[in-house]
């Protein structure tokens, strides 16, 4: 580590280049981000860029408001902010731009149209404070060219990029970013097994739904000839070009998980009453490792919905078990069924699994919820009464074995 870009005590920013500085803030005790669990924090990054007058792209959620202002004043005058560019109004990089109006009073903010209606609706901004900018669309800002980029529904109906052709730098928004706190804002000052992680964790639980749209993206950026040497994302660090770890790493990552290629991974998720469903659950992954795939066994007590979907991200099984519970699923069924439904993971197989005391509901209502997602459906639907015998055990095995084999077949 060089110290390049290292966020140093009092508020100060952060050089990017010797025209953009990083004035966003650290939220280290963040762990829950709308459900998706955030064990390492994140950033709020906020972006200063100067010119004829000075730029702030995206904001800070809005009790940071203060440290993002002391990282501006840092640099320069808050007064001089000219100009505010929202790339996306969700309120983690809008929730302090009313305050930001009233302490120092930028002329105007740059949405997309969608972000335009969004910001007057949210902020209550006057509308004649708010400007929508076109897709393609490139404007002289503060003596500075900005070309926006519309990314819709990456992850808002509001959202975009904006690419700043003289300085060959890409803003972003949610999109290549990670919840990360971190206080090296280079990607790679930071290690190399964590960003892998937690970037790969955001895109299956925020980006993964829309999977098809980054694809269209990415081919629309490699037919413009978009090759930034700065990719400034609204989360987590900056990717830097000539380092280990540059632009091309992130969008490289992002072109192989938006192919949703099935791999030989089972994800096997489950809740148990009387411990019945657990034995069923270690034999089916018994025999999943029989049939040459990977088992991956997460028990809903301890395991939380995010890091399942980041397990889901990579793989090429879906199997679910639950004991019958009032002529229904366990709770944490539910949960995590209606939770993965909304990322819709396409490409996978697997089955439904449990165990019952009278009625025996939950293997039927677990299989109607892995239709809806889906998931194409091979060997058998397992349903015991009570406890599994060796025979019935046995049973779990083959149907492991059936589910490794369907792995198989579908990755050719």
């Amino acid at each position: 580590m060089n110290g390049e870009g290292k966020v140093r005590g009092g508020f100060k920013a952060v050089p990017v280049t010797d025209r953009i500085f990083w004035v966003g803030a650290i939220d280290w005790e963040l762990r829950d981000f709308h459900g998706y669990s955030t064990s390492r924090g994140s950033t709020y990054n906020a972006y200063l860029v100067l010119g004829e007058g000075n730029i702030l792209f995206d904001a800070v959620k809005e009790p940071f408001f203060d440290e993002m202002m002391a990282r501006i004043a840092s640099v320069v005058d808050p007064s001089s902010i000219r100009a505010v560019v929202s790339n996306h109004a969700e309120m983690d990089h809008t929730g302090s731009l009313a305050r930001l109006f009233e302490a120092a009073g930028p002329a105007q903010v740059l949405a997309s149209a969608s972000g335009v209606r969004n910001l007057d609706l949210q902020m209550g901004f006057h509308p004649a404070a708010l400007s929508a900018v076109g897709d393609g669309l490139t404007a002289s800002v503060c003596g500075l060219d900005l070309t926006f980029i519309e990314t819709k529904m990456l992850h808002w109906p509001d959202s975009m990029f904006t690419f700043l052709p003289s300085m060959n730098t890409l803003v972003s928004q949610d999109a290549f970013g990670m919840h990360l706190a971190t206080p090296e804002l280079f990607a790679f000052e930071n290690d190399p097994a964590i960003l892998l992680a937690e970037a790969a964790r955001y895109y299956a639980n925020i980006i993964m739904p829309y999977s098809p749209l980054v694809l269209k993206l990415l081919d629309r950026a490699a037919s413009i000839g978009l090759d930034p040497d700065l990719v400034l994302p609204d989360h987590g660090p900056v990717w830097k070009k000539g380092t280990s770890m540059p632009p091309s790493w992130i969008f490289g990552r992002y072109a192989h998980w938006a192919s949703m290629k099935p791999t030989d991974k089972a994800v096997i998720v489950y809740d148990t009453m009387w411990h019945a469903t657990e034995k069923m659950a270690h034999a089916i992954a018994d025999g999943v490792s029989a049939g040459g795939a990977v088992p991956r066994v997460h028990p809903m007590k301890s395991s939380h919905r995010s890091d399942i979907a980041a397990d889901l991200l990579e793989a090429g099984a879906l199997v679910a078990g639950s004991p019958t519970i009032n002529n229904g699923l366990f709770p944490t069924l539910s949960d995590i069924c209606t939770y993965l439904k909304g990322l819709r993971r396409p490409d996978l197989v697997g089955s439904a699994f449990g165990s019952y005391g009278w009625s025996g509901e939950s293997v039927k209502v677990l299989s109607e919820l892995l239709a809806g997602m889906k998931v194409t459906q091979v060997g058998e639907n397992i349903g015991i009464q009570f406890g599994p015998d060796a025979a019935q055990l046995d049973r779990c095995r083959a149907q492991g074995l059936a589910i490794a084999a369907a792995i198989s077949g579908a990755r050719g």
